[in-house]
């Protein structure tokens, strides 16, 4: 339980699931064993060819590395989320969702897996959300290190259990959420991702 009656959900390890939320309420997502990724986009609910762009963030924000105080913009230059509390400060909003492309070229000696993108389509079907529509994901707590000469990595995420990040609305939106499923990002084991929704004022 998180703040009274607001409820904790769990997100098995290589799964999603998709939601709604109302502006002014906060999504808690948080890491619950450690060394988990979660990958997250976002669409308008009155509008949903309006979703989180991680170019109109980088502009506005001014910044890659995106935590406490820094707001989440849309396609449409739009702020969708801000982030009010962080115990991480590193999250990617610069690589795709896994699919089975990314298992296929990435890990040819491991299974095929959907990976989150795939995850992300079948969650977000019942929305009538295409899957073209699903953009570049705000990846909370993926390790994305970018060195001198532009070159990045993909390395095991830095969060122990417990970790967390609350993100308040800015908008009703459509919420896809997983716990991510490749090997890099979450230092080769698969974890369960919990969230919660506090209610704000409406």
């Amino acid at each position: 339980m998180i703040q009274g009656l607001t409820m904790t959900i769990e997100i098995p390890p290589r799964s999603g699931t998709a939601f709604t939320i109302d502006r002014g309420d906060v999504l808690k997502v948080i890491d619950p064993e450690g060394g988990q990724v979660s990958d997250m986009v976002a669409f308008m609910a009155d509008d949903a060819r309006e979703g989180l762009s991680n170019g109109r963030t980088f502009d506005y924000e001014e910044t890659l590395r995106l935590t406490t105080g820094h707001r989440l913009w849309s396609n449409r230059s739009r702020p969708m989320f801000e982030i009010v509390e962080d115990t991480v400060g590193i999250h990617d909003f610069l690589l795709t969702p896994c699919s089975e492309a990314t298992f296929r070229h990435f890990y040819p000696d491991q299974p095929v897996h959907r990976g989150c993108y795939g995850n992300l389509v079948e969650a977000l079907g019942p929305f009538a959300i295409a899957a073209d529509a699903i953009p570049t994901a705000f990846n909370i707590f993926m390790n994305v290190p970018v060195d001198a000469d532009g070159k990045i990595k993909v390395e095991a995420p830095g969060t122990r259990a417990g970790d967390f990040i609350r993100l308040r609305a800015l908008e009703d939106m459509i919420v896809g959420l997983t716990a991510c499923s490749a090997y890099d990002s979450c230092g080769g084991r698969f974890k369960p991702i919990h969230f919660a929704i506090e209610r704000g004022e409406q």
